[in-house]
């Protein structure tokens, strides 16, 4: 029975209008990617010419390439500072400038993008005699994206060392092991989940950034966000629409054997417990 005075509809209906509210645009956007006319919102009939187009556009290719190339290298090394810098401060108990340290590192989530791509431009002009840095370019947009990244990946590492149950590591050194062995038997595994999702946070945060890349893009380092907001400047071009389509695809093809793959894991477990308690009675 329903307790008197609850109206269950109106929470779905206010569920559904946040789905539609999140999702609709997504899904009109992927409609008229289909569309046959060069206006990307008046639909005048099916058609698929707008992925040929794209994929004949090397300009789009090679800014989605470009931004590919260094959200990888980003997350990569991002996922390997973010885990020592984790590390530091959850492992090596209270040393003298803990606070700053950790205020340095976290800094990144609460400081303005526009603030981090001057002064990070700044650095570069101004070390860049000294160290051979240059100012603009992939490895400029690199280096910003890696300290950009770095604060989300701690925050997710750190919190999963936390919860980390130390006496497994306390056994494993008990047992002879060091702390490297220890770290790369035991802890690595533990916290491996965290790392993909940093790495995979990691991942977009690089891939979707505008504002510090457009004070360190070069003529030749031109990333896709850049590329698709100086495009839709001259009006919405159908084949920003099929390029985003795509993306979306692969999103969710990544989300959904993400999901696949740990409910397989999940249940895999739970059969082995199972015959675990089976030989065990």
């Amino acid at each position: 029975m329903s307790m008197p005075g609850k109206k269950p509809w109106l929470g779905w209906m206010v569920l559904t209008i946040g789905f539609a509210f999140l999702y609709l645009p997504i899904l009109l956007l992927m409609v008229y990617s289909f569309n046959e006319s060069r206006l990307a919102t008046v639909w005048t009939g099916f058609s698929t010419k707008w992925y040929g187009e794209l994929l004949r556009d090397r300009q789009l290719l090679q800014a989605a390439w470009i931004s590919l190339k260094i959200a990888f290298w980003t997350a990569s090394a991002a996922v390997v500072l973010g885990t020592m810098a984790a590390l530091a401060m959850v492992r090596f108990g209270r040393f003298r400038g803990r606070t700053a340290f950790g205020a340095l590192v976290t800094a990144p989530l609460v400081m303005p993008e526009v603030i981090l791509g001057l002064s990070t431009l700044l650095l570069l002009v101004s070390m860049g005699g000294l160290l051979g840095l240059p100012s603009k370019g992939l490895v400029a947009i690199w280096i910003a994206h890696v300290t950009f990244t770095l604060a989300y990946v701690t925050v997710v590492v750190s919190s999963r060392l936390q919860e980390l149950d130390r006496s497994l590591e306390e056994a494993a050194m008990d047992l002879g092991a060091n702390r490297i062995k220890t770290f790369f038997t035991i802890t690595l595994p533990i916290i491996a989940p965290s790392l993909v999702a940093g790495w995979l946070l990691a991942f977009t945060l690089s891939l979707d950034d505008v504002v510090i890349a457009s004070f360190l893009s070069g003529p030749s380092s031109t990333t896709l966000p850049i590329k698709i907001f100086s495009s839709v400047r001259l009006g919405v071009s159908p084949k920003i629409n099929a390029l985003a389509t795509i993306m979306v695809l692969a999103v969710s093809l990544v989300a959904v054997a993400g999901w696949w793959i740990g409910v397989r894991n999940e249940r895999k477990r739970v059969r082995e417990m199972q015959q675990a308690l089976k030989d065990n009675g």
